[in-house]
C-alpha cells in the first residue's frame, strides 16, 4: 500500500535516503554512525513543516512537539558531550532553569525565529560533540568520569550508548508527532 509520500511506507525513496548503512569498523565508529543516522532521522521528521506545525503539541496531553524535541536534543547533546564528558560544569545548561526544568518543551515558540534559534542551537551542540568525538580514541571508551554532584561515575561508552538510546526513543516520538500533524509516516 502506498502512503501519502508515494514510497510504500518509506519516508524517501531508498536512493535518496541520506542515512548510511555502512559497516563501521570498531566500536566508536559504530556509535558515531548510529548517532549520525538518528540525528538525520529527527531532521527528516521535521522537514517541510511550518514553524506553527513544528511547535504543535499534537499528542495531548503531552507538551511534546517536534520543535521541543529539537530543543531537548540540543540540551541533551550539551549536557552529555559538553557539560559531562568535557567536565565543563560551568557552562550554562540549555533550555533548563531551576524554575523551568522543562523549558526545552514549555519554551517553544512557533515562529521562524524560534525555529531558527532551536535548529542553530542543536547544530552547534552536534558540531561540538563531533569535534570532541573526533579526538576520542577507542581505548578511552571504558574511561569513567565522575558526576559533579555525587560519587557516581559513568564511562564514556555508557554515555555514547545512552545518546543512541535517547535519539532512538525520541525518533519514535517524532514518528507519532509527525503522523498526527500531516499523516506522513515511514522510516
Amino acid at each position: 500500500m502506498t502512503n501519502s509520500t508515494g514510497y510504500d511506507g518509506s519516508w524517501l525513496p531508498l536512493a535518496e535516503d541520506p542515512r548510511t548503512q555502512g559497516n563501521p569498523q570498531g566500536e566508536l565508529a559504530t556509535y558515531r554512525e548510529y548517532l549520525d543516522n538518528y540525528r538525520t532521522t529527527l531532521r527528516l521528521k521535521c522537514d517541510g513543516l511550518t514553524p506553527e506545525q513544528l511547535a504543535t503539541q499534537s499528542v495531548p496531553p503531552s507538551n511534546m512537539s517536534l520543535l521541543g524535541l529539537i530543543r531537548h536534543m540540543a540540551r541533551v547533546e550539551n549536557s552529555w558531550f559538553t557539560w559531562f564528558l568535557q567536565s565543563k560544569w560551568d557552562v550554562p545548561r540549555l533550555y533548563k532553569t531551576p524554575e523551568e526544568p522543562d523549558l526545552d518543551f514549555t519554551g517553544v515558540v512557533g515562529t521562524q525565529d524560534g525555529v531558527d534559534e532551536a535548529f542553530a542551537s542543536w547544530e552547534r551542540e552536534i558540531a561540538e560533540a563531533e569535534r570532541w568525538l573526533g579526538t576520542l580514541t577507542e581505548d578511552r571508551l571504558g574511561e569513567e568520569l565522575p558526576f559533579p554532584e555525587d560519587d557516581d561515575k559513568a564511562s564514556i561508552r555508557d554515555v555514547l550508548v545512552h545518546m543512541v538510546e535517547e535519539y532512538a526513543r525520541h525518533a519514535g516520538h517524532a514518528d507519532l508527532l509527525r503522523e498526527c500533524i500531516d499523516g506522513r509516516t515511514g522510516q
